[in-house]
């Protein structure tokens, strides 16, 4: 009887597990991409990157939107298309609702320091947006985090680094495990303000 209880008990946990991990966050584990995954390009979405930038940004989204092109990854270009002054909103909310929606599996926003898009694209559920201004953070948001939607500063970060932050987001794997319960938390504290009657 005390076997039969811990088997269901072990059970219980796998599954909770599982719906914390995957359905409870709103993504398929799967959907994260791997070390040395390859990017799948056949325009279904399920690696399909999503990249906006206001004024500020531009020539920086225009060289890393070439990058991921050349490495294989299917780009969506929410723009804008021009370095004619702008809001950066417009574009953090575009990038953001079709990371949010599974339109794309991951977002980039570019504008001056990172920071504004940021708090644009986190106002949009399902999304999960991190500023990062080096390889640490970049590794730490989707590791620990499970950030579906890079932001950078074009005024504060060069193109080279810009394109190693992005490799190296691209290429972190979700940790889950101890995180799990703490990406289910933020998840839950955005449920409770989401309006179900918009």
């Amino acid at each position: 009887m005390a076997s039969h209880g811990s088997e269901l008990e072990h059970q219980v946990r796998e599954l909770v597990a599982q719906v914390l991990g995957g359905v409870l966050d709103g993504s398929a584990p799967a959907a994260d991409a791997r070390p040395g995954s390859t990017p799948d390009t056949s325009g279904d979405g399920a690696e399909r990157i999503a990249i906006g930038s206001d004024h500020g940004g531009f020539e920086l989204k225009r060289t890393l939107s070439a990058q991921l092109v050349d490495a294989g990854w299917a780009v969506e270009d929410c723009g804008t298309h021009s370095a004619e002054a702008c809001d950066y909103p417009e574009f953090a909310h575009a990038v953001a609702r079709r990371v949010g929606t599974g339109r794309c599996t991951s977002g980039i926003v570019i504008d001056g320091a990172g920071i504004g898009s940021a708090m644009v694209a986190n106002k949009i559920p399902r999304v999960r947006a991190a500023a990062c201004y080096d390889i640490s953070t970049a590794r730490n948001s989707r590791e620990h985090n499970r950030a579906n939607v890079l932001t950078l500063g074009a005024g504060l970060t060069g193109p080279a680094l810009a394109w190693q932050i992005v490799q190296e987001w691209l290429k972190t794997p979700w940790g889950g495990d101890r995180h799990l319960r703490r990406v289910a938390l933020i998840r839950e504290i955005e449920d409770q303000y989401v309006r179900t009657d918009a």
